[in-house]
């Protein structure tokens, strides 16, 4: 690993952590959008920190430390009474308005949730989501070689369940999807078989099964 990868892998763990912020924070979500080596390792330190506080307790504070703390606040000061302002109304509901459409026109944040390995376990693909699981991004660790006359198709399977198609991918650049009637369901496995050009012609794999993960 060069010092550019360890730096970079540096920031994964921060990232993964939290304690990565403000302006390098959001320079560093944009990199890992667009750079699936990037997004693996953030996976990974991701992982390795999900089992951090499985060992910990919650300790209550005793009594008097809610006292301390009640008696430490200052008084409440009566609200006073106003006359309405009109202009300052107005600002506000046209701000409430900009808020409002810059969430809905803005593209989803995705992070990544979790890496597909092939037959050999290998991480190969990358998939990464929004908040609530309806956009969805495969993206290649490194171009997929394809045989001719066939395509990839991503596939659902949950639990005791048929699989799902989830469309066609790109083997060598990072695919999106949006999850419209189809949600991510625990314990879920997510599959990338081979298909002939165009996809599957009976809704099912039909091909042998490539890369494979479990949420």
């Amino acid at each position: 690993m060069n010092d550019a990868e360890k730096r970079d892998d540096m920031l994964a763990a921060e990232y993964a952590l939290g304690t990565l912020r403000g302006g390098a924070r959001l320079q560093f979500q944009k990199r890992v959008a667009h750079e699936p080596a990037l997004a693996a390792r953030v996976a990974y330190w991701q992982e390795m920190f999900s089992t951090l506080d499985s060992h910990l307790v919650p300790v209550p504070p005793p009594e008097t430390v809610w006292k301390r703390i009640a008696l430490d606040l200052p008084p409440k000061m009566p609200l006073r009474k106003s006359r309405p302002y009109v202009g300052w109304m107005v600002a506000a509901s046209l701000a409430a308005l900009a808020v409002v459409a810059w969430y809905a026109t803005r593209a989803p944040e995705l992070v990544p949730l979790m890496v597909l390995n092939d037959a050999q376990q290998h991480g190969e693909w990358v998939i990464s989501a929004d908040a609530s699981r309806q956009h969805l991004s495969i993206a290649p660790l490194r171009p997929t070689a394809v045989a001719a006359q066939h395509s990839l198709q991503l596939w659902l399977i949950p639990g005791g369940q048929a699989p799902v198609s989830m469309g066609l991918l790109h083997n060598d650049i990072p695919t999106r999807v949006t999850l419209r009637n189809t949600t991510l369901p625990p314990d879920a496995m997510i599959a990338i078989s081979l298909e002939p050009e165009g996809g599957s012609p009976t809704g099912l794999p039909t091909g042998p099964v490539l890369y494979s993960g479990k949420l």
